[in-house]
């Protein structure tokens, strides 16, 4: 016990001088440790940030108690060779798994849709969905108020959140209270849920039982003793925790292939989505995951940590560089008998107090940056302070950064020499210089890729949103229908034609942003056995392809009853169903009914504008069956004013539902919003590792003129010129610069060539953007060392040269 005691009482001593020391060395050279704080802090609060981002993103859904159980129905659709694979299912499926798979318990819903909520005077839009009474069992979602066993039994009842139950009721008790459902059936409110946190994948603001549904919409009565091919419909299961998901999959894989009649179900697999694949792996190739928002994900996590290893990198450096000035304090220390463990852990304890006192700037910086940064992200992070996992794992990896970022000039400077130091005979070895340029030649490689890459992005964000689009989405309005603006469409339309606030009006029963049913062409001019044809399909009024301002490339669009059975087609589909020669005219079934071609529209981007255009069948149908109004403001009133209109015609034929629209070009450009974001912080985070590595060429630059000012004074003595002292000083780092400009060129094309892949309609990397942000690096080094290089060579030669 002895020997164990003594060696506590010599340890807090030693442990206290080695920080004392530390100390005095940060504030004898205060501008250096101020550049290494700030670049240190700078990089940990950029990989801070990114990591809580990331985390965001991971969390997704993870609030539900069944996360790990819960999987979504989907289907993979062999279409000719390509799987397709498409997220609505049939309500017979549902009856199906429900009869067939004891394993698993279902719910469906007919996805979740907008409806008008009024109580009293109070009048909601607001989107919610109708779902199966054990909907809220199988995932778990936290309740309020009610009784899980019976708050959705009953047909006519409604489940609200907190926020929706509050703006229909105030702070009165909203068990009991009736609500009128879009001005048609009153409902009784006999639950409360918690509101929905942002990173969940739902967004609905109340529940109706799926029962009611049935009750009140005779189609979804005959869906459930219909085909397979009625697919309109979302089904979500929750696995027994004892079943094997392989053994399910394989058991309901092809279980619609029961149908032999119907080629669509025989060409179908049914697959399962885990929740945990929801947020992050939306795209699917090939009937498999192909990625989504966690390529995304990773390519921030890759950028968080280089800009992070670029601050380690400015530590190293501007320690390294200071080697000289410690070289006789460190000669001294093993003249009088310190062993090199013990300068390594003196300096190693100063490495973690910078760091520590960079954690602590960090959480600050952090904190003042993550209003900005929600902001931009369009997220809700903040910062769980409370969290004792999250200090754990912030304090693990500061000490992390302190480990890297301390070791080698730990190492270095405790290697000199103290004989040859103390006789003033050490010079800084050779291999010094070279690693500090080999650590600023990967600062710039990370700092020009990411130049680059947002340069390409923001490249590929501008070249789709020039792309013709097909339709005119300027002044383009669409508004939810429901049952009283079905009925009283022609009235509306007349009254706002009338008075000159809308040159047309129609419904569809898609956005004018998206393609919401799909469905296949049975028969065609040249069709092969087997084969099948998947398409869009838009049910619409007469004035739709007039409204949207879409072109014809031959024949016209619907004109009244008499089009019944006819269809235009847009070119995409023409191509698809190989259709030549005069096509206008042509007669194909889809849906079971002969149809006939009277026109052509040119295609048109209603899915996503990185991609082909979808091919897509036009039909007429009734406004009672559409599910959005496309008008088109005249060019003769001011919005201002249009709106104001629009609102008293639309509360006169809808008095319980409040008016509420969209401008279809805002719509588009939501289209945009992840690029958008990506290229943003792309800027953002290329900018910062600029100013992180410049903060390091700025004190190397300093150090430079300094070790080298009797040289400068020399040369001035000797007839050098200011220009040629700045181009001295200036040299390697030019040339630094231009290497890592050769070595960031081939990871960073590679790299982009990679992520450009996933869109269909996309840019070609020009060579000349490498040269571009080779420039802008190199114009950015030379302002930032020629502030030190012009200051030491107007300096007085006399002052640095009396010395000697």
């Amino acid at each position: 016990m002895v020997p164990f005691l003594r060696t506590e009482v010599k340890t807090t001593p030693m442990l206290k001088s080695y920080l004392s020391i530390a100390w005095r060395n940060i504030l004898r050279t205060k501008w250096y440790s101020a550049l290494n704080i700030a670049g240190l802090a700078l990089g940990m609060s950029v990989a801070l940030l990114i990591g809580l981002w990331v985390y965001y993103q991971y969390s997704w859904d993870r609030f539900l108690p069944n996360y790990n159980e819960v999987y979504h129905v989907a289907r993979n659709f062999d279409n000719n060779g390509e799987i397709l694979t498409f997220n609505s299912v049939s309500l017979k499926l549902a009856s199906t798994l429900k009869n067939q798979v004891p394993e698993m318990e279902v719910a469906e819903t007919d996805g979740f849709g907008f409806h008008g909520l009024k109580a009293g005077e109070t009048r909601l839009g607001l989107s919610g969905g109708q779902v199966n009474d054990n909907f809220l069992d199988i995932f778990g979602f936290p309740l309020v108020k009610g009784d899980p066993n019976h708050i959705l039994k009953d047909p006519f009842s409604i489940v609200l959140t907190e926020s929706t139950a509050k703006a229909l009721f105030g702070h009165d008790d909203p068990i009991g209270k009736t609500v009128t459902i879009d001005n048609q059936h009153d409902v009784k409110v006999t639950g409360i849920l918690k509101d929905l946190p942002p990173n969940c994948s739902f967004d609905f603001k109340y529940l109706l039982p799926f029962s009611y549904l049935a009750a009140t919409d005779s189609f979804t009565k005959r869906a459930y003793a219909g085909s397979y091919n009625n697919n309109g419909y979302e089904i979500y299961v929750r696995l027994r925790k004892d079943a094997s998901l392989k053994a399910t999959l394989d058991r309901i894989g092809p279980i619609e292939h029961t149908e032999k009649y119907s080629i669509n179900a025989m060409k179908s697999m049914v697959i399962l989505q885990p929740m945990r694949e929801w947020q992050l792996w939306g795209d699917y190739k090939n009937g498999k995951p192909a990625g989504g928002m966690i390529d995304y994900v990773r390519m921030f996590a890759i950028i968080g940590i280089l800009v992070l290893a670029i601050a380690c990198i400015n530590f190293v450096n501007l320690e390294t560089a200071r080697s000289e000035r410690r070289a006789k304090e460190v000669g001294v220390r093993k003249a009088i008998g310190s062993r090199r463990k013990d300068l390594i852990l003196q300096f190693m304890t100063e490495s973690f107090l910078l760091t520590t006192i960079a954690f602590v700037a960090t959480i600050v910086l952090t904190v003042a940056l993550l209003p900005a940064f929600n902001m931009l992200a369009q997220t809700e992070i903040s910062l769980p302070l409370t969290n004792p996992l999250f200090w754990i794992t912030v304090l693990a990896a500061t000490a992390v950064v302190a480990l890297v970022s301390g070791s080698r000039p730990a190492l270095y400077l405790s290697s000199f020499q103290p004989v040859a130091v103390l006789k003033g005979l050490y010079k800084a070895g050779a291999n010094a210089p070279l690693g500090r340029k080999v650590l600023v030649v990967i600062q710039f490689t990370c700092s020009i890729a990411l130049i680059v890459s947002t340069i390409i992005i923001y490249q590929q964000i501008r070249h789709t949103q020039e792309r013709p689009m097909g339709y005119d989405p300027n002044r383009l309005l669409t508004t939810r229908m429901n049952a009283d603006l079905a009925r009283n469409f022609n009235a509306i339309r007349n009254d706002l034609v009338k008075d000159h606030v809308i040159d047309n009006m129609a419904t569809s029963t898609s956005p004018a942003t998206g393609i919401w049913w799909h469905s296949d062409v049975d028969q065609f001019p040249g069709k092969q056995p087997g084969e099948t044809v998947e398409m869009g399909m838009i049910g619409a009024t007469d004035d739709y392809l007039k409204t949207m301002g879409c072109s014809l490339a031959a024949g016209r669009g619907f004109d009244g009853p008499a089009d019944s059975l006819s269809v235009v087609l847009n070119e995409a589909a023409v191509r698809r169903l190989r259709l030549t020669g005069t096509v206008v005219g042509s007669v194909i079934t889809t849906q079971g009914n002969k149809v006939r071609i009277i026109g052509i529209a040119k295609n048109a981007l209603m899915i996503s504008p990185f991609k082909a255009a979808d091919p897509t069948l036009f039909f007429q149908e009734k406004p009672t069956n559409c599910n959005f109004l496309l008008y088109r403001l005249s060019p003769r009133i001011t919005t201002e004013e249009a709106v104001k209109r629009l609102t008293e015609v639309f509360d006169k034929y809808e008095p319980s539902f409040p008016y509420e629209f969209n401008f279809v070009d805002q719509q588009y450009a939501r289209k945009f919003d992840l690029e958008v974001l990506i290229g943003r912080l792309s800027g953002i985070l290329a900018g910062l590792a600029i100013v992180i590595s410049c903060m390091g060429l700025f004190g190397l630059a300093a150090y430079m003129a300094e070790q080298r000012t009797k040289e400068i004074g020399i040369r001035k003595v000797l007839g050098a010129s200011v220009p040629q002292v700045w181009l001295l000083l200036s040299k390697d780092f030019i040339l630094l610069v231009l290497i890592s400009c050769i070595v960031a060129a081939a990871p960073a094309f590679y790299f982009l060539e990679q992520w450009l892949q996933k869109y269909d309609y996309r840019i070609t990397i020009n060579p000349l953007v490498f040269f571009a942000a080779g420039a802008v690096a190199l114009v950015i080094t030379l302002i930032t060392t020629s502030f030190q290089s012009i200051r030491a060579a107007l300096a007085n030669p006399t002052k640095c040269l009396r010395a000697e």
